[in-house]
């Protein structure tokens, strides 16, 4: 830790590095200028930079300069179970590793505290109509994870630094939001700036308290674990001034639908987004968790506010000590972080937005940010009665309408840290209740909080009984629907949607609805405010103006949404009442009172269960067998197109991690190894075992691949076309031909390739089945920090250049030539069927030292034990 900057905190026992003083040594008056963003870079870098090149980095900072690379070093790292959990499989097959090159496994830890949450195994096999939902979940949950639970176990007490939430207790965005960030770390004496990564791309959900906190790929998490140095360049910095206030009615959900609308068509992707202006004052911690944890749906990599009242009003009333609480107060206001101190800062972009415009909406079908009014879901063509009778015909001989909502989820993550928005949907359900209202019997409905807060607070507003009677009964504490984990159908309304062929849909609070992501028989989602969620189980159909058609009639009245509709008044008073610290200090205490004794630390090699389906070996090593990435060492020469895909594919479509069905590669594979089908779980639940997880790999029955063209027409689906016989087949086994062949493939893409979630193993699969080099015409951050971090080499078009101008059909070879350096230009040779060769010029989205050096040792996993080991020898 550097010490020329280092001061008293006053009125503290501690310190803290004085970043202010090093930027105006440089340059006077500039520390006024400075977004948030840079404020915190700027001291981490005055705290853990070499200081023979801090002034290089400052400068970069104050002159808003990309020239160079500098050293972020993050505090700590927070981890769901599923990428958390095949991080830790990495490190424990790297310590196997470390074993066989005579190295010691036991110093193979992460170096800096990695908290682990057991948030994202639960399916929703209940659904909040049964009682007894939440206890026979846990039990599914427990009874199919045994496998990974007791891989876990092993971490917690194999591995330094880590700490595990066991299941049952919350999603990781809200306990980070709610207990695990100080908001000012301590650490030696020294206080700054709390900061962390998680393997999660909604990590920016605790960005509302003015923490940098972003969305990184479990190889990006791995690498940070074992101490190494985030490397970047100044990210764009974009701000965003919030004017006015809300109008009545108006949910945060609705606000971040459309900011999400509004941000992405202003272009802030990869931007560190910050808000302020007196529509960010004016809004709770609550309602700007909800506008940061959608940041990756508007494409940014942080969504920030900046420290103020609000902020130490959240801490006292999520049960924080009042002495955390005045630490936080004392530094911001001391260091440069408090809201008054950033008044003057100078962006280089600055959008406007303004509250007031907002209206009650939605969004999709298929993308979170396709914001659309609720009107638009409806036939304006058939008058309203006419569409109830309709309904009601349908419903009196017990079929479905067209439109069905099959699914309606409160979830956890996006909404419910908002208590705002909980109590609204309860109110609405309470009011519903009164007039008699009930939920349509085909609609699967639940609520999962992401903190047992949520219960204590609805049981003292005595409202959770009424979201109860309407279907909504908690289900779990836990990432379900939102996640693809919405569990089966009643089987007779699975059969009528196959049998009638009709269109169904989900309706959920959460943040993600991607074609083939909620549910295999939901044929697109909207994601909407917990209230309309509750108003649209009651309707039963999207194909209803869930504003102006009529829900009932009671004594001759008809009754309308703005009936039931609460007011912001009520909401207000009940939140006022019924939320308390002490609810909080009840439910966090205990759960982060437990810590692994000395006395139980275990063997430091795993010792892996041969037949498990969920935890395996990683075979990033081995020389033989399936997967074997040592066999197969990159050539950049004669790759065949493995898939030429278009615009916008998703994580899903590379690596889903919904529900597997029977007739799937991945099915046959479990039912083989004598898995019954009603314990397959899904995709997510299986990456710690590669021999499942490589037969996922572009499994999404909503893939387009190009190549995969019968009678004419591209096939959506599971498929590839096997070069050069020509052959359209199921993408499992294309691979594996091609495993078998030995032959390097390559995969062509449009823009925006790999949106969606931060998951490893969409950037894994494609690396152990062959896949050396992606081209794509732009990338998703962290997606493309997956997939160096696998040793697979990301290449981007050049302006004018798609893979339709190039009129690639699947047929070509192609060979990468040139130096690869950050940025560079490269070759991509193609070979074409006819003989004829064409050089397309291509950007290396290497863009770093750093990321070249660990693309070129193959992978963050190979980089560190060579690291590793020459440093044993040396020493």
């Amino acid at each position: 830790m550097n010490t020329k900057y280092r001061k008293k905190l006053p009125g503290t026992q501690w310190d803290y590095m004085d970043a202010r003083e090093a930027v105006e040594t440089l340059r006077t008056g500039a520390w006024a200028g400075l977004p948030y963003t840079a404020r915190v870079h700027a001291e981490n870098l005055v705290r853990r930079a070499d200081p023979a090149r801090l002034d290089n980095y400052l400068l970069q900072l104050i002159e808003r300069k990309r020239e160079i690379d500098f050293p972020w070093y993050p505090v700590r790292v927070v981890c769901h179970d599923i990428l958390g959990q095949t991080a830790l499989v990495d490190l424990a097959g790297l310590r196997d590793a470390i074993a066989n090159e005579g190295g010691d496994p036991a110093q193979v830890n992460p170096v800096v505290p990695v908290q682990l949450i057991v948030d994202h195994s639960l399916a929703m096999e209940c659904g909040g109509f049964d009682p007894n939902a939440f206890a026979k979940n846990r039990a599914i949950e427990d009874r199919r994870n045994e496998d990974r639970f007791h891989f876990i176990e092993w971490t917690k007490k194999a591995f330094a630094n880590v700490d595990v939430i066991p299941a049952g207790n919350g999603i990781m965005h809200q306990i980070n939001l709610e207990k695990m960030s100080p908001v000012v770390y301590v650490q030696d004496g020294v206080a700054f700036p709390d900061t962390c990564v998680g393997t999660d791309s909604h990590t920016p959900h605790v960005d509302a308290l003015g923490v940098i906190a972003i969305g990184v790929g479990g190889l990006e998490a791995e690498n940070v674990m074992l101490g190494r140095a985030s490397w970047m360049r100044l990210p764009s910095i974009v701000g965003v001034e919030l004017k006015g206030r809300r109008q009545p009615g108006i949910t945060a959900t609705d606000i971040v639908l459309a900011l999400t609308e509004f941000l992405r068509k202003e272009k802030v992707v990869g931007a560190y987004v910050e808000f302020y202006g007196e529509g960010a004052e004016s809004l709770s911690i609550g309602d700007r968790a909800t506008i940061s944890n959608m940041c990756p749906e508007y494409g940014a990599t942080a969504a920030l506010f900046s420290i103020d009242e609000q902020t130490l009003e959240y801490l006292r009333l999520t049960g924080r000590k009042e002495k955390q609480v005045q630490l936080v107060e004392t530094y911001a206001k001391t260091a440069g972080f408090w809201v008054d101190s950033l008044r003057n800062v100078q962006y280089e972009r600055v959008l406007k937005f303004d509250l007031s415009t907002v209206v009650r909406n939605m969004a999709g079908p298929s993308n979170p940010h396709r914001r659309l009014p609720l009107s638009a879901l409806v036939d304006r063509g058939i008058a309203g009665a006419i569409k109830l009778e309709m309904a009601r015909a349908d419903e009196a001989e017990g079929r479905m309408p067209d439109g069905a909502v099959i699914i309606a989820a409160i979830t956890s993550c996006t909404n419910t840290s908002n208590p705002r928005n909980v109590i609204a949907a309860a109110l609405l359900a309470r009011n519903a209740n009164r007039l008699g209202l009930t939920r349509k019997p085909w609609v699967k409905t639940s609520l999962a909080p992401g903190s047992k807060a949520v219960e204590l607070y609805l049981k003292e507003a005595g409202l959770l009984g009424d979201l109860e009677a309407l279907g909504f009964g908690i289900v779990a504490f836990a990432c379900t629907t939102c996640n693809g984990m919405s569990g089966a159908l009643d089987s007779k309304i699975q059969q009528e949607i196959i049998d009638r062929d009709l269109y169904t849909t989900a309706v959920l609070s959460g943040n993600r609805n991607f074609d083939g992501r909620i549910h295999p028989y939901a044929k697109q989602a909207f994601l909407a405010s917990p209230p309309l969620v509750v108003a649209y189980a009651i309707a039963g159909t999207v194909r209803f103006d869930i504003e102006n058609d009529v829900l009932t009639i009671v004594d001759g009245k008809e009754i309308r949404l703005k009936d039931i509709w609460p007011s912001d008044e009520e909401i207000d008073t009940v939140v006022q009442a019924a939320v308390k610290p002490a609810q909080y200090r009840s439910v966090y205490e205990p759960m982060f009172s437990l810590r692994v004794d000395d006395g139980e630390r275990v063997a430091p090699q795993y010792d892996w269960r041969p037949m498990s389906t969920y935890i395996r070996r990683p075979p990033y090593w081995d020389t033989e067998g399936v997967g074997a990435l040592a066999a197969f060492p990159r050539t950049l020469k004669g790759m065949r197109p493995l898939a030429i895909l278009p615009d916008n594919i998703t994580t899903d479509h590379l690596s889903p991690s919904n529900a597997i069905l029977m007739d799937s590669a991945a099915g046959e594979y479990l039912h083989k190894m004598g898995l019954p089908e009603e314990d397959f779980n899904s995709y997510a639940t299986h990456r710690g075992d590669h021999l499942t997880a490589m037969r996922a790999t572009f499994a999404n029955p909503q893939l387009i691949n190009e190549m995969a063209v019968v009678d004419g027409k591209v096939q959506k689906g599971s498929l590839a076309r096997v070069e050069p016989d020509g052959q359209v087949v199921r993408m499992w086994e294309a691979i594996e031909t091609y495993l078998n062949r030995r032959q390097p493939l390559i995969i062509i893409a449009g823009a925006d390739y790999g949106q969606g979630s931060s998951r490893d193993w969409a950037a894994k699969g494609v690396r152990l089945a062959g896949v050396e080099v992606v081209v794509a015409e732009s990338f998703e951050r962290i997606h493309r920090t997956n997939l160096f971090g696998m040793g697979v080499l990301p290449l981007e078009f050049q302006s004018g250049t798609t893979r339709m101008t190039l009129g690639l059909n699947g047929t070509e070879t192609f060979d990468v030539k040139g130096t690869r350096t950050p940025h560079s230009e490269l070759t991509l040779v193609i070979h074409r069927k006819s003989g004829e060769t064409l050089q397309v010029p291509v950007n290396c989205r290497l863009d770093t030292a750093e990321e070249v050096s660990v693309y070129e040792a193959g992978g963050v996993l190979q980089r560190f034990a060579q690291d590793f080991l020459a440093q044993k020898r040396a020493a």
